[in-house]
């Protein structure tokens, strides 16, 4: 595998400091509290895209046993394994772990990174290998009303810590006839010891979700839907939802 290939291969090392101000944790205790509505227990759990393990570590720390899949090796290494915390880096819609789980996650829009229907199909196959009857998918992705009714800006954002300074631009461009934004970033680094400057681009591309659709691949893969909602805030998704939550059960 390539990983310079794929999306965060180039700047998986300004991925935690990009997103410094993200609630893990609070986001972690919204998708325990699903597990417990919908097939109580704190047993294990495969997240899917782990990206750098902070959801991961964040379900350890609520008592799951978690593996998680991600495709970026550099990712990868950056995460602190332990006894209830594993990682394996590969592709979430092919990778055989040859074991089932409790539940599977796939959060922070991992699921909108499938772009084409065959993709989508392999994923809810992989997931179904991978769960106990009853089994829990909880899963965000982009949804499509909220997309068409807001519309993604172009959007600069600036962080920083004591070595770096960070700042990252994201031109969207919507391809409505694939339900998919493509979202092409350039991030600029100055690095204050060093006194240099770095930059680089990544083109990121995330299609955006009806619930028809994902009712039929549900219906189709051997899955109910269960709940669907905005992203933490539980509302009925609407077109101001940007995220919408999908909560799954594995039914044979």
């Amino acid at each position: 595998m390539n990983d310079a290939s794929h999306p965060f291969a180039a700047y998986s090392d300004y991925y935690d400091l990009l997103y410094h101000t993200k609630d893990y944790a609070g986001e972690a205790r919204y998708i325990d509290t699903l597990i417990q509505k919908y097939n109580p227990n704190k047993g294990t759990l495969l997240d899917l895209g782990c990206g750098t393990g902070r959801h991961a570590r964040s379900l350890v720390d609520l008592g799951y046993r978690v593996a998680g899949v991600e495709r970026s090796s550099q990712m990868v290494a950056k995460i602190a394994t332990s006894e209830n915390l594993t990682c394996h880096v590969g592709d979430i819609t092919t990778i055989s772990l040859g074991q089932q789980f409790d539940t599977v996650t796939a959060l922070f829009h991992v699921v909108s990174y499938l772009t084409t229907n065959a993709q989508m199909l392999a994923l809810f196959r992989n997931v179904h290998r991978h769960l106990k009857t009853s089994g829990l998918f909880i899963f965000d992705a982009w949804y499509g009303p909220g997309v068409a009714n807001m519309k993604p800006e172009v959007r600069i954002k600036r962080v920083s810590d004591s070595s770096r300074e960070v700042m990252r631009i994201a031109e969207p461009a919507l391809r409505p006839n694939e339900n998919r934004v493509d979202v092409h970033y350039s991030i600029y680094v100055r690095l204050l010891e060093e006194r240099t400057f770095l930059k680089f681009e990544e083109t990121h591309r995330l299609r955006h979700f009806s619930i028809p659709e994902m009712e039929f691949l549900s219906d189709s893969q051997g899955f109910k839907i269960l709940s669907t909602e905005e992203f933490l805030s539980g509302k009925e998704p609407g077109p101001d939802t940007w995220a919408c939550l999908f909560v799954m059960q594995k039914t044979s």
